[in-house]
């Protein structure tokens, strides 16, 4: 590929990408939105960032109503981290050091704007089938 081509290109390259990480976090969010449910997980928590500079080398998921061990037993620190990666992509304020809301109104909170911003660049957003990992859930 030609370098100027590249230069040429990079505006299309950028949205493109942003327009994919889009994609993945309504995918990911709205899975994350159904297990909510199903499990009917409820009360206010907070996603803590990362913080590499205090004390805190990981994000945190925590329950400020409810049982942090509830949340513990259905969210991976695995799962957490993705999450911390996906809001503060979508935050409106890159300083942003901390999320709190309803768990149960995850979905409800921040699909529309993904949506939003999706059909307005042309992309129909459709619930897919449901991840392997969602479907073997239950079957130990």
């Amino acid at each position: 590929m030609n370098f100027h081509h590249l230069l040429h290109q990079r505006t299309a390259l950028l949205r493109q990408a942003r327009l994919a990480n889009l994609a993945f976090a309504w995918q990911r969010l709205n899975d994350w939105a159904q297990r909510i449910a199903r499990a009917r997980l409820r009360g206010e928590v907070t996603l803590q960032l990362a913080d590499p500079a205090g004390d805190r080398a990981w994000p945190l998921l925590l329950a400020r109503s409810g049982s942090q061990a509830v949340i513990e037993e259905h969210f991976t620190d695995e799962d957490i981290v993705e999450l911390a990666d996906i809001l503060s992509f979508l935050a409106e304020d890159p300083r942003a050091t901390e999320f709190s809301f309803q768990i149960e109104e995850m979905g409800a909170r921040f699909l529309p704007a993904i949506h939003h911003e999706l059909a307005q660049a042309g992309v129909l957003v459709h619930q897919s089938a449901p991840s392997p990992e969602d479907s073997n859930r239950g079957r130990d």
